[in-house]
């Protein structure tokens, strides 16, 4: 099961002052716009979002189609048929995609110790 990109995704009390942070360990604004809250930085294979007044917690994101570029993959294993084979192995979700659609969609799931998850497909 190909899961595809992966990154961190922060709650954050005050954007300019993280984005400072993080450009300091050498990161750089790979995507985002800062007027809605939010930033994904960039260092190497190193991808870290960063969400102002978004979530509650820090979110474990997976986005399948894309590898750690935002570039789409030729292959990949699709959102739907990773809920289903977690459904499958007994995975309690938070939220699920519509099974029936095709395209873009997302899921949630929450690890053992209640760390959540986030499969967001974009192609």
């Amino acid at each position: 099961m190909e899961l595809g990109g992966f990154s961190v995704s922060l709650t954050v009390k005050d954007l300019k002052k993280s984005k400072a942070f993080y450009e300091a360990l050498g990161f750089k604004v790979f995507h985002g716009d800062e007027s809605q809250g939010w930033l994904i930085m960039k260092s190497s294979s190193c991808n870290i979002g960063l969400f102002q007044g978004m979530f509650d917690k820090n979110i474990l994101t997976f986005n399948p189609g894309w590898d750690e570029n935002a570039n789409a993959l030729q292959t990949y294993t699709d959102v739907r048929e990773i809920q289903k084979s977690l459904k499958e192995k007994g995975i309690k979700l938070e939220s699920e995609v519509d099974e029936a659609g095709t395209g873009p969609g997302s899921f949630t799931l929450l690890d053992p110790d209640g760390n959540p998850i986030l499969f967001d497909q974009h192609v």
